[in-house]
């Protein structure tokens, strides 16, 4: 073989090289474009599911607000339970009174 033809069968070896690589590239830039598509409809849903998570947690703050108030904790303990204020004379103060060393 001469040079002329070593050229020529590593060109055409290259162009063939380089035709079958085309459509691999394609095959590859499919999956990628699907994943990106998966990838973004994930995200969206991840998106909607942490507002979903925000307006709850509102909610639950909310509701936590409204429960723990003092009006309506003093107003079961005296309808519900019977309880009320003390006074000034039921109130006994207990100090004790350790040994300190």
């Amino acid at each position: 073989m001469n040079e002329g033809n070593k050229k020529e069968i590593f060109l055409t070896v290259l162009a063939c090289f380089f035709a079958a690589m085309i459509p691999v590239l394609f095959i590859a830039y499919g999956f990628q474009t699907k994943r990106y598509v998966d990838l973004s409809r994930e995200i969206t849903e991840l998106e909607k599911k942490q507002e979903e998570l925000i307006e709850q947690n509102k909610r639950l703050v909310s509701d936590i607000s409204l429960l723990s108030s003092t009006d309506r904790i003093e107003k079961i303990a005296s309808s519900e339970l019977g309880m009320h204020k003390a006074e000034t004379e039921d109130i006994v103060r207990v100090e004790m009174g350790g040994s300190k060393k």
